[in-house]
């Protein structure tokens, strides 16, 4: 999209009037208060929709190489690049019913990635998979991961429909038990979390929700049982149906249009916007992505990687949405290169930042036809303020006499629900189903969250040892006092939003660091020294975007609102350096966290 700036101060004075005013609109005090997790008597909404009776077996008691903790492309990776360094016993471990993590469970109705596929889809060079798509639909990333899954042969050893309750380190044997929903207490020489930034999805907390007559599900368990159809649609089930969706996020956009097409009406509940820009989607083939040579997608992903995260690159592969608005990314990923600072180099992004945003509101207005749903359906916050969308069939949708809008900004979000629909303003809109797309508790892990405790040594739990000083790695991946335990996330190390390439490369890095103590006969473990220096590493050099999100609208990315504090949570010098920064450590410096078992 070619951008055009504001020529004169006092529009980007006006404009940030009215970023303030639609903020206050929106904001509540009670901010991630708002939603509740699916459990006790709302525990249906996470049940799995794809199996139909969990296969009964005994509990497991022996004894593994390597236990791995979630399904999704962080475990696959993690027991691939295992399995490549020589471990013999790897067990995934996962809630679904199979491997693919969030592609498991989002197989709503519109489903795609918004990430080239051709740079999200991990290990293509090593399938030999092109994919179909520039934007793959979630069965054929589903569908990616279960290749990979059966290429290391991860099959054998998985426990799926299962959920690990517990990780404790045996002093005696000096291995991990693991323990499990179904009565399992196996040991684990190793163990890997990957319990992914995006496996709880999260409700509304809308009083009177328990009392919906109706339908309801959440849309990472779609109910094809009801509905009907498939991913592409065809949800015969709908029809006559009234129905209303909560949630106009990454996911929203991608279902309202499917819903416009099957349903009698649909309802769409919008508290805040998103910025939805050009899809382009379109079948590809191995010419187009280059694929024709060997090494073409590493050389591809790494492209993109350069580009997103602010570092030169000679040309862009991929050449969409993404790569062009790199340079607005700058206040979302925590680990964006960044080395022009100061009021000049403010100046100059927030005009930037301007240009883009009258650029995508003006998409609302030359395609949505009614002037007062294009006017609601505009995203008045900065660029990096919420999630970027993509689709050419979102605002095509509001053109339909059956689909309308019904924006909850002014009561701050729906007021109530009743048996028979929802309560916004002066109005209740009866509804026959009605589906929540409020997403996931994002970059809550059931180790951060307290829902998977981990006891190290002496049976000191991991979140009473962060208590006191925050929490403590090196690189993210190990801790003092919690030997042998690599974890995979967002956290202390680097972002992007090609998380599948940042997880690949945390994959290679777990297994690089088993090897290293499978050759010495050692155990995983820094010393508090290195975990102090890297706590100094992160903290030199921290960007101060505290005041930038405390100003945005309300989302996940600023705590629906209450802000998000500076903290040195990231490493704050890109992606690009942190990889390089990995792989001059395994080569130099990997003896370091190296420790004598005591068990010999």
């Amino acid at each position: 999209m070619t951008t055009t700036q504001p020529n004169r101060p006092d529009e980007l004075t006006a404009l940030r009037q009215r970023y303030s005013l639609e903020r206050e609109r929106r904001v509540r005090p009670d901010g991630a208060r708002q939603y509740q997790q699916p459990v006790a008597e709302f525990g249906y909404y996470a049940a799995d929709p794809y199996v139909d009776d969990v296969t009964e077996r005994q509990p497991l008691h022996d004894a593994v190489d390597v236990a791995v903790v979630g399904g999704g492309f962080g475990g696959i990776l993690a027991g691939a690049r295992m399995r490549r360094q020589g471990m013999e016993r790897v067990r995934i471990i996962d809630k679904g019913g199979d491997f693919g993590g969030t592609w498991y469970w989002n197989r709503y109705p519109g489903v795609h990635c918004d990430i080239e596929s051709h740079v999200y889809l991990p290990l293509l060079d090593e399938t030999g998979y092109v994919p179909e798509w520039k934007y793959s639909p979630g069965e054929e990333i589903r569908r990616h991961a279960m290749r990979i899954a059966r290429k290391y042969d991860l099959y054998p050893d998985a426990l799926f429909s299962t959920a690990v309750t517990s990780l404790t380190w045996d002093e005696a044997s000096e291995t991990w038990i693991v323990a499990t929903d179904r009565g399992d207490a196996f040991h684990a020489t190793y163990v890997v979390t990957a319990t992914g930034t995006l496996s709880e999805p999260k409700l509304p907390g809308i009083p009177g929700i328990e009392t919906f007559q109706g339908h309801t599900f959440h849309t990472s368990r779609w109910d094809y049982a009801y509905t009907g159809g498939t991913p592409d649609g065809g949800m015969t089930g709908l029809a006559g149906k009234r129905v209303g969706i909560v949630g106009t996020g990454a996911t929203g956009v991608q279902v309202v249009p499917m819903l416009a097409e099957d349903a009698q009406h649909v309802y769409v509940f919008q508290r805040t916007p998103s910025s939805v820009d050009v899809r382009a989607n379109r079948r590809t083939g191995a010419q187009d992505a280059g694929a024709d040579r060997d090494g073409w997608a590493r050389e591809r992903r790494e492209n993109f990687l350069r580009i997103v995260s602010g570092e030169p690159a000679d040309q862009d592969l991929v050449a969409d949405g993404w790569t062009a608005s790199a340079g607005l990314l700058e206040k979302l990923l925590p680990s964006f290169r960044r080395e022009n600072t100061g009021p000049d180099f403010e100046a100059a992004y927030e005009a930037a930042d301007a240009a883009m945003m009258n650029e995508l509101r003006a998409r609302v207005e030359q395609t949505v036809t009614d002037p007062d749903t294009a006017e609601k359906l505009k995203p008045w916050y900065r660029y990096a303020c919420k999630r970027p969308t993509f689709s050419d069939s979102y605002y095509p949708a509001f053109n339909r006499d059956n689909v309308s809008l019904v924006d909850t900004a002014d009561t701050h979000g729906i007021e109530r629900i009743t048996e028979h629909g929802v309560v916004v303003g002066d109005e209740t809109y009866e509804l026959d189903c009605l589906i929540f797309a409020t997403g996931f508790s994002v970059g809550v892990s059931g180790i951060h969250s307290g829902k998977l405790p981990v006891h190290g040594r002496g049976g000191t739990q991991l979140l009473h040892a962060w208590a006191q000083q925050g929490p403590r790695t090196l690189h993210g991946f190990t801790s003092n006092g919690f030997p042998n335990l690599i974890q995979m996330g967002s956290l202390h190390n680097a972002s992007s939003v090609n998380f599948t390439h940042i997880l690949d490369e945390q994959a290679v890095h777990a297994a690089a660091l088993v090897a290293a103590a499978e050759a010495e006969g050692a155990l995983l473990e820094p010393s508090p020294g290195a975990e102090d220096a890297w706590q100094a590493v992160l903290a030199d050099g921290a960007p101060d975007h505290e005041w930038f999100h405390a100003e945005c609208t309300p989302g996940y990315y600023n705590r629906e609102g209450l802000g998000r504090p500076n903290s040195a949570s990231a490493y704050p010098h890109g992606a690009v350096a942190f990889h390089e920064l990995l792989r001059q450590w395994r080569k130099e410096s990997i003896a370091e966290v190296l420790q004598t078992k005591a068990v010999l």
